[in-house]
């Protein structure tokens, strides 16, 4: 099983079988955690001799197992707790002798109430009747081809439409030797770092292209830029944006769709600032309307600012007011001491606007046939530029799927070399629109590089293609041919970059290879290319997120962290990207007790509340576990954010 020790915890995972997530499970090697004894269970010493002697090989059983060994707890209508697995002969290795068991730990939610004093240290709740290794094994039931229960304890009626929770006590010798809780959190499969393909210019998936100007980033059909306000203001000019608009060429595109964040700072009641925030967000969607028709699909959210203003304050004389609630940090600011704060405040008082947008067709007026008439003819009298207007025309068409992806074969290019883009821009378009296509849109590149070989956007989606393969059919790369290859493109004119991505690329696939060979160490030198490597790239939200889901599951948990901790502390972080950070790390007791992990919290708290306040429902309804409260550091900010 795959591991990672920090602290008192060692991190494994599973996959329950009875659904496909995985998840994080806390091992306490229980001094003074697990200290309570029923039934004469005995906790020992994990520095003394029978810790040594019973659990040091229920622990190398542990370490040892397959991630694809699965196993809970689960509970029937009727009350009856069952121990559940999938793997019959690994449950087996878990109990030698007549006093090795199992004891199910029943935990109320009610207990961690935010009404209710911090639980104490030790076993919460009431521990079932353990059951030994000769009635586990007389009472294994399979329960579907290859997965198995057995039967574990009945609960007491007073834990009817209770909202539960079970932990596991392994037993050896009738020692408390392992003490589980099952977080059950959201797994996500990792991806490549976004390559894009060339058609007329390079075309990311994940939008990821980018210019900077000023407060403005300019990505392939997407802007963003703030708006600053000033206190207790909610309206400035539709000039105040037009230069905006001017010195990008906005004039070339219509706005689609408009996403806006909009902050108040954080002083004063919470219901004018939500009001607030509200006027600013609509003033800018007034002013941006105001450049074109029809209506925009707009999406608004708002909050207070308070990732920013806890930030700011931290290593200032004010820092002392990171570990108040936020009502008594409220209540700080006031009089002479909100004067003192202004010039942190008006900093926080902004809407952060993303506008996505796409580029006016001169040729919209067309139908799909005078389109593909007029394309033929510009092709036959040599007028490629206006021809490659009506191609892209056609794309889009397709994309929004007004037009079938079929009237591409209806356009008459000539196999000759200077209509070599059209080509190259149509294979990938077709990829583009179906990924299943891989393996024919590769063989399509592979044919025309050996036809223009010294062209790089054929080279280039070759290849980003080929890793394409190697990573979604687990093949072998191979060594020196395609690594010399993504080498020679930025000699063939491709930016530097984007062949670092490709490098990057091609050591994740390779990672995945070796692991599987059980080549470690190769496979750690791989890793450590790509450790030495992303930083000279610009990464995407996205493409932090799945190099952080590679590293957790292909290095360390501590690598994973440690790329996203200045990332999560960004109000504009993608939200999937924060809430992963969250998985990684909410279990790691050192970590949420210092101060900016409750910046992170808020910071998730103002992109998705009701989200971020699942995370402490039950396993069962959805959450990653409400035993999470048991940390005060957790508590306090659920409680502060999920009970008004």
């Amino acid at each position: 099983m795959f591991g990672m020790n920090f602290g008192r915890y060692l991190i494994t995972t599973t996959t329950h079988f009875m659904k496909n997530t995985l998840f994080f499970i806390l091992l306490c090697f229980a001094l003074g955690v697990c200290a309570q004894t029923n039934y004469g269970i005995v906790t020992p010493d994990y520095r003394g001799n029978v810790y040594q002697t019973h659990c040091k090989p229920l622990e190398t059983i542990f370490n040892n197992t397959r991630k694809e060994i699965g196993y809970g707890v689960r509970q029937d209508d009727r009350m009856n707790v069952y121990f559940q697995f999938n793997d019959k002969a690994w449950f087996k290795t878990l109990f030698e002798n007549p006093k090795d068991g199992l004891a199910i730990n029943v935990v109320t939610k009610d207990i961690f109430d935010c009404g209710a004093e911090t639980i104490p240290e030790g076993v919460t709740g009431e521990i079932l009747k353990p059951v030994y290794r000769n009635t586990l094994y007389q009472n294994i039931k399979e329960i579907q081809s290859g997965y198995y229960r057995v039967f574990v304890g009945k609960l007491p009626a007073k834990y009817y439409r209770k909202e539960l929770e079970f932990n596991v006590i392994f037993l050896k010798q009738n020692y408390n030797c392992r003490y589980q809780t099952f977080y059950k959190l959201n797994s996500y499969n990792y991806d490549l770092l976004d390559m894009g393909l060339y058609l007329d210019s390079i075309s990311y998936d994940n939008d990821f292209a980018s210019i900077s100007s000023g407060d403005s980033e300019m990505k392939y059909k997407t802007l963003r830029f703030k708006v600053p306000f000033e206190k207790n203001k909610a309206s400035f000019a539709p000039a105040d944006i037009k230069p905006l608009y001017d010195s990008l060429r906005l004039t070339d595109f219509s706005i689609k769709r408009i996403e806006i964040q909009a902050y108040s700072s954080v002083e004063g009641s919470k219901a004018a600032n939500t009001a607030l925030q509200e006027k600013r967000a609509q003033s800018i969607v007034k002013a941006l309307q105001s450049f074109q028709k029809p209506n925009i699909e707009t999406q608004i959210a708002s909050a207070e600012n308070w990732v920013e203003f806890l930030n700011d304050i931290r290593d200032t004389e004010y820092g002392y007011l990171t570990d108040l609630p936020k009502k008594e940090i409220k209540q700080e600011l006031k009089g002479e001491m909100l004067t003192a704060m202004e010039p942190y405040l008006n900093q926080h008082r902004k809407a952060l606007i993303t506008l996505y947008l796409q580029r006016k067709d001169e040729y919209d007026a067309l139908t799909k046939g005078e389109l593909i008439e007029t394309f033929n003819t510009f092709i036959v009298d040599k007028r490629l530029t206006e021809a490659e207007k009506l191609q892209n025309s056609l794309f889009n068409r397709i994309r929004a799927k007004e037009v079938d992806p079929e009237a591409l074969q209806e356009l008459k290019i000539p196999k000759q070399k200077k209509y070599i883009d059209f080509f190259n821009a149509n294979s990938a378009f077709r990829y583009r629109q179906n990924a299943n296509e891989l393996l024919t849109t590769y063989y399509d590149f592979q044919e025309l590089n050996q036809l223009y070989p010294e062209n790089k956007k054929i080279a280039y989606n070759m290849l980003a293609l080929k890793l394409r393969m190697n990573h979604s059919f687990k093949s072998i790369p191979e060594e020196e041919n395609l690594i010399n290859k993504i080498r020679s493109l930025e000699k063939m004119g491709i930016n530097k970059g984007l062949v670092l991505r490709m490098l990057v690329n091609y050591h994740i696939t390779k990672s995945e290879l070796l692991m599987k060979k059980g080549k470690y160490d190769e496979k750690d030198k791989a890793v450590q290319f790509i450790l030495d490597t992303y930083r000279s790239i610009t990464l995407s939200d996205l493409d932090y997120l799945s190099l952080a889901q590679f590293l957790a599951y292909y290095y360390d948990r501590e690598s994973a962290v440690e790329l996203l901790t200045n990332k999560v502390k960004d109000i504009d972080i993608d939200k999937r990207l924060l809430f992963y950070y969250l998985n990684l790390t909410l279990i790691d007791d050192e970590l949420t007790q210092d101060s900016q992990y409750r910046t992170i919290m808020l910071n998730a708290v103002n992109l998705d509340n009701p989200r971020f306040c699942k995370i402490f429902d039950s396993s069962i309804k959805g959450g990653v576990t409400f035993q999470l409260l048991d940390n005060a550091f957790l508590k306090k900010t659920y409680c502060e954010n999920c009970t008004e």
